[in-house]
């Protein structure tokens, strides 16, 4: 799949058409081409994703994921919430790895667009016209590596990943079933995560 196909791809996944999101794209390619690998296909990389739990540009992490191969529902991702805009790239089996972050210069250029103007004034992205947005992804997909990013040498990284489990349990509280790495022992009787006071569920 070439880079357009994977944009395309990329905008059906994400919702929307954006800049960050393709910014995400870039960052994984660029990763991805200075570490001499490509896209995961089972878990061969692993990705460190610095963005945060609210801030703008947090579609970045999307375009990531496709450029990558690295997802969520694959568990080769992890959310650092450090609320910036980077990522690490890990080559699983060579314990190599790369950083690449976004380049200051660039996103203080980013913020100062029309169209974060219009999302700070809630505007959804849906809602703003393609002439105000195609000529930033266009910018984003075409500007150099080195105007949108700072790019790390390649490191070792000694990455240990978390090994699957298969262990299923039935929560003795709610009767639902749970896998064995997030189980809880309360009072002598196995519980999920929300049914031991753990950590709290959202209602529903």
């Amino acid at each position: 799949m070439n880079q357009i196909e994977l944009l395309e791809m990329a905008i059906k996944f994400h919702g929307h058409k954006c800049p960050a999101m393709p910014l995400g794209l870039r960052a994984g390619w660029v990763a991805m081409e200075k570490l001499g690998v490509e896209r995961a296909s089972n878990k061969e990389l692993f990705c460190y994703l610095e963005t945060g739990p609210a801030h703008a540009m947090m579609c970045f992490g999307d375009g990531v994921q496709v450029a990558t191969g690295c997802t969520y529902g694959k568990g080769n991702i992890e959310k650092l919430n450090y609320s910036k805009i980077g990522i690490i790239l890990i080559d699983v089996k060579n314990k190599k790895a790369v950083r690449v972050s976004i380049n200051p210069e660039f996103h203080k250029m980013a913020i100062g667009s029309q169209f974060v103007q219009m999302r700070k004034n809630g505007i959804e992205p849906k809602d703003i016209a393609p002439e105000i947005i195609d000529p930033l992804v266009e910018k984003v997909m075409q500007a150099s590596d080195d105007k949108l990013f700072k790019i790390s040498n390649v490191f070792n990284f000694d990455f240990k990943p978390k090994k699957s489990t298969f262990e299923l349990h039935e929560c003795e509280k709610c009767g639902e079933t749970v896998f064995a790495t997030a189980i809880r022992i309360v009072d002598g009787k196995t519980l999920c995560l929300p049914c031991s006071e753990y950590e709290k569920a959202p209602a529903v």
